[in-house]
C-alpha cells in the first residue's frame, strides 16, 4: 500500500476546472516525482496533500487513513511535512532557530526521540552540511542556502512523507548536487517524498517514479526512462525534439 494516495482528486476553483480527476501515489522510501508545465495544478494538488486546499470531489489517504478533511496542523502531526516554491522562513531568527522552532513543534505534539529542540535543531544542521552557519540570520543568506534551510526545518518535525515544491529554485549547481544526495540518503532510510520541480535533470536523477500533470490532469507515469520517451510528455513539457532531447 502507498504510503500516500490521491484518488480521483477535482479541484474547481469558480469556472475553472484546476485538477480533474487525478490519481497519484507515493510510496515509503523512495522519491516520487510531479512535473508538468507551470499552470498543470503542481501546487494545486500540494495543497489539497497538505490540507490547505479542501478537493472539490475525491479524497486523499495517509498510511491507509481518509484525510481528506484534516487541516494541515492535524496532517504535520501524522507526519506530512512541506515546504513552499515561495520561501517561508523566519528572517530574523538564526538558521539554528528556524529549525528549533520546527523541533519544538513535534515536541508539543508529544514527538520524543530523546533529544532536546536545541540537540535536534543541531543533529539536522550537520546533516544539510550547514552547521557553520548556526548563528547566521535567515534574511542575511542567499537564496539557495535558504532553500536547504526550509528543507532542515521540515526534517525537524521528524515527517514520514515530505512535500517539496521547486526546492532547487535559486541553488547552484553545488548545491543542487547536495540537495540530490540529500534526498537519495533521506529516502534510503525510509523517508517518502513527493518533489515538485522544474529542473528534469534532478528529477530525473533522484525519483523511480515520475507523474505528469498537464491542464490539471495526469497524462503519465511510470519510471524516468518511460517518462523520458513518452511522446505525451515529450509534446505538453520536454518539448517536441525526441528522446534524446529530453
Amino acid at each position: 500500500m502507498a504510503l500516500l494516495e490521491a484518488e480521483r482528486v477535482e479541484v474547481r476553483f469558480g469556472g475553472v476546472h484546476a485538477l480533474q480527476g487525478v490519481d497519484l501515489d507515493v510510496d515509503a522510501g523512495m522519491v516520487t516525482g510531479l512535473i508538468g508545465p507551470n499552470g498543470a495544478g503542481k501546487t494545486t494538488l500540494f495543497n489539497v496533500m497538505s490540507g490547505l486546499q479542501e478537493p472539490t470531489e475525491g479524497r486523499v489517504t495517509f498510511d491507509g487513513e481518509d484525510i481528506t478533511k484534516f487541516r494541515a496542523v492535524r496532517r504535520a502531526r501524522l507526519g506530512i511535512g512541506r515546504t513552499f516554491q515561495r520561501l517561508e522562513v523566519f528572517g530574523s531568527l538564526s538558521v539554528h532557530d528556524n529549525l528549533r522552532v520546527a523541533a519544538e513543534a513535534r515536541e508539543a505534539w508529544g514527538g520524543k526521540d530523546g533529544m532536546s529542540p536545541s540537540q535536534t535543531a543541531d543533529a539536522i544542521l550537520e546533516r544539510i552540511r550547514l552547521a557553520e552557519l548556526r548563528e547566521a540570520r535567515a534574511d542575511a543568506l542567499p537564496t539557495g542556502m535558504l532553500r536547504i534551510v526550509e528543507l532542515g526545518r521540515a526534517l525537524a518535525a521528524s515527517p514520514r512523507l515530505l512535500l517539496l515544491d521547486e526546492p532547487s529554485s535559486g541553488l547552484d549547481e553545488t548545491e543542487t548536487d547536495l540537495l540530490a544526495d540529500l534526498l537519495l540518503d533521506l529516502t534510503g532510510e525510509g523517508l517518502a517524498v513527493l518533489l515538485v520541480e522544474h529542473d528534469v535533470e534532478l528529477v530525473m536523477k533522484v525519483s523511480k517514479r515520475i507523474h505528469v500533470l498537464d491542464f490539471g490532469r495526469i497524462i503519465a507515469a511510470g519510471t524516468p526512462e518511460e517518462i523520458r520517451t513518452d511522446e505525451r510528455v515529450q509534446a505538453a513539457y520536454l518539448g517536441t525534439g525526441g528522446a534524446d532531447a529530453a
